[in-house]
């Protein structure tokens, strides 16, 4: 692995389990055995770090997304694994990741919101038109505003007034939000597929 893949690796690492404000550059080159000179050989400074590490995330996240759309079964199936997916990039993510990315690092969080604006709202539309064209969500829905608000409901999971993170845990309140949206949108019958994969009995 390159120097430089190193240093983003670590960096990474770093700012999931300790926040990104309060990661330093000596904590990043202590982290990884290296010297403060070799690591400002390949970043000036923490600002280019943390868009290296934004990046090289947002690269991986829309890999990994594609893979999981392109294997599910149906447009409930693919939020299930999604469920799955959240659980694994959630699990001991710092809560103030997003709060520091907006207050201290504007480059970084622009590609997040162009990310978020683009790449996760169009995931969201085509899985709503998904589940409408297959007779799990109901064919009523308005696409466009829904879309909308499950993009704020992704972000709203991260705001600490919201949901203080000593009371609230990331990943329940992405898991719960993305379920209760779900079975907002669903007719009947993906209701009754909703209920099989959550091992759930209910009278109709």
């Amino acid at each position: 692995m390159e120097i430089k893949d190193r240093i983003l690796l670590a960096a990474r690492e770093l700012f999931t389990h300790r926040g990104i404000k309060s990661v330093s550059m000596d904590d990043i080159a202590t982290h990884l055995s290296m010297s403060k000179k070799t690591l400002y050989k390949w970043f000036e400074n923490k600002d280019q770090i943390v868009e290296g590490v934004m990046r090289h995330h947002l690269g991986q996240t829309q890999g990994e997304c594609e893979t999981l759309i392109g294997s599910s079964g149906s447009a409930i199936d693919e939020l299930f694994a999604m469920m799955d997916w959240l659980k694994s990039q959630f699990t001991d993510m710092h809560p103030s990741i997003f709060h520091d990315l907006q207050k201290y690092y504007p480059a970084s969080w622009q590609l997040w919101m162009e990310h978020k604006n683009n790449y996760i709202l169009e995931q969201i539309t085509d899985n709503l038109r998904r589940g409408v064209e297959e007779g799990l969500y109901r064919a009523d829905l308005d696409i466009d505003v829904l879309a909308r608000l499950r993009l704020a409901e992704i972000e709203m999971a991260f705001n600490p007034t919201i949901f203080p993170p000593r009371t609230f845990d990331l990943q329940r309140v992405s898991l719960i939000t993305l379920e209760h949206f779900m079975l907002g949108v669903a007719t009947l019958k993906g209701h009754k597929l909703i209920n099989q994969y959550r091992q759930v009995t209910e009278e109709e």
